[in-house]
């Protein structure tokens, strides 16, 4: 088969052709180094603070859309047939500044700067997806982004004022919108990218099948969805990951499907496309989707690679978990399903076949008598990793409890199941006494770890707490609130 050995993209306002590029090359280093627009910052190089924000364009579905991303923990091979568009971009009718800089000088949004560009391109992608925000959605788009200067009130009154100075109609993302399109049409690729040295190689799969054939090749290759934890691999431990197969391109691990009795998610959507999805299926879900990192990381990071990384503190499989998820593994010569919960070994080792790859995630709906809820601790609110993560689901029938899924994250070497606290609760009756001894047995199951996050202590009393906090906030001491949610 015939590969293609480079990547193509737009930046900004000109076509980029880049022969033999490092799979590790980051597109922050490419803006600041070889492209000199410093106007991209290096604050954390892990995807916290967000002075490296840019904006991404890419097809989906024959679309164009654009979104908040963190440029230091996204490779430059992943951006073949995108857009990148920075700071140094935007501007206004007749070479003014941008509407959205604009009113972060009007309302003093700025002190040292460093991080204003950040968060001038995080507002940016906020007022072209929504030009009339509340303040609840301003702060949810700047989630991302750290200032220590400010103390934001003044970003946010600004993000607020954007369209007295201008409005999307009139932005160039908007009336260039059907040009850049059929500019991204033309270059997307064809054929397999391979691309960079041997110990760096790229690899660009042209879709799922080739995939497939790609990890057979390569059994031990690095998939890299979102990058958003293999960025720190590279940022931080300089850890060596050739061959990368990169997958966030391809439009048949992106589905999401809702049938009469399940959500099926394909592994390459994002938290932020999931979002809409996930909030319709599983309400309870919608405050901790928002608790998910930052928005730039929701953009980028995907539900399958936050399963296939296996980590005990991923936010995502305590509460899959606890709605009974399967995962679906494909590689070349066929594909299998298991439950969510075995695809979990021990510490860093998931059942994992050599050439598998997650290929999607099922989650069954909600049935009669069901009563959720989801939980992450964490020492700040937002943008934060969890210290302990759970998903409780528990099923109520003629007021008496017949069946509990109760999963944790952070409390073992892999997310796991609470099994002395289920056995606790089936066929005993709903009320505070059932949820006493649950509560007592949650302690039995676990011996978690003490680190800078939490202390083993404090992760075994807030697991117990949580399933305590569980029924208090679903029975509301009221017999009313308990009927609703059992009928």
């Amino acid at each position: 088969m015939a590969h293609q050995t480079g990547i193509r993209f737009l930046l900004n306002g000109k076509d980029i052709v880049l022969e033999d590029v490092k799979a590790t090359t980051t597109l922050l280093d490419f803006l600041r180094l070889e492209q000199r627009l410093t106007g991209t910052k290096e604050g954390c190089a892990e995807g916290d603070c967000g002075a490296c924000t840019v904006l991404v364009g890419r097809l989906h579905n024959g679309a164009l859309r654009y979104e908040a991303v963190n440029a230091c923990i996204r490779f430059l091979a992943s951006l073949n047939g995108c857009h990148v568009v920075t700071v140094e971009h935007l501007s206004g009718p007749g070479g003014r500044l941008h509407p959205v800089q604009q009113a972060m000088v009007e309302y003093h949004g700025s002190q040292c700067g460093f991080c204003t560009p950040g968060f001038v391109m995080s507002l940016y992608a906020l007022w072209m997806e929504n030009p009339q925000p509340n303040e609840a959605e301003v702060e949810t788009a700047v989630q991302g982004n750290l200032c220590r200067c400010t103390g934001y009130e003044p970003i946010v009154k600004a993000a607020l004022a954007v369209n007295q100075y201008g409005t999307p109609a009139n932005d160039y993302l908007t009336t260039e919108r059907d040009s850049l399109t059929a500019k991204l049409k033309a270059i997307q690729p064809e054929a397999r990218v391979v691309t960079g040295p041997e110990d760096d190689r790229a690899i660009l799969p042209l879709d799922a099948a080739d995939l497939a054939e790609v990890l057979a090749e390569n059994p031990k290759a690095t998939i890299v969805a979102g990058s958003t934890d293999v960025g720190l691999w590279v940022t931080k431990f300089m850890k060596p990951i050739s061959p990368v197969v990169f997958v966030a391109h391809l439009e048949d691990l992106k589905a999401v499907e809702l049938t009469d009795d399940a959500l099926t998610i394909g592994a390459g959507v994002t938290y932020s496309e999931s979002e809409e999805a996930i909030r319709d299926a599983f309400p309870h879900l919608s405050a901790y989707w928002d608790r998910i990192a930052g928005w730039q990381v929701r953009n980028m990071g995907t539900i399958g690679g936050n399963i296939a990384n296996g980590s005990p503190i991923g936010d995502t499989p305590p509460v899959l978990i606890s709605l009974g998820a399967e995962v679906t593994l494909q590689k070349k010569g066929g594909s299998r399903t298991l439950p969510l919960e075995d695809f979990f070994i021990d510490y860093g080792k998931q059942d994992r076949e050599p050439g598998d790859f997650v290929a999607s995630i099922r989650i069954p709906l909600r049935r009669d008598g069901q009563v959720d809820a989801a939980y992450k601790i964490s020492k700040r609110r937002d943008e934060d990793i969890s210290s302990v993560a759970a998903g409780v689901s528990v099923t109520v029938k003629d007021g008496t409890i017949t069946g509990a899924r109760i999963a944790f994250g952070g409390m073992a070497a892999t997310p796991k199941r609470a099994a002395g606290a289920e056995a606790a609760l089936v066929g005993q009756p709903w009320g505070e006494a059932a949820f006493d001894v649950a509560a007592e047995a949650v302690k039995q199951d676990f011996t978690p770890l003490s680190d800078w996050r939490a202390s083993a202590d404090y992760r075994t009393l807030t697991a117990s707490n949580l399933l305590r906090r569980f029924y208090l906030e679903h029975d509301a001491g009221t017999a009313g609130a308990v009927r609703l949610a059992v009928a």
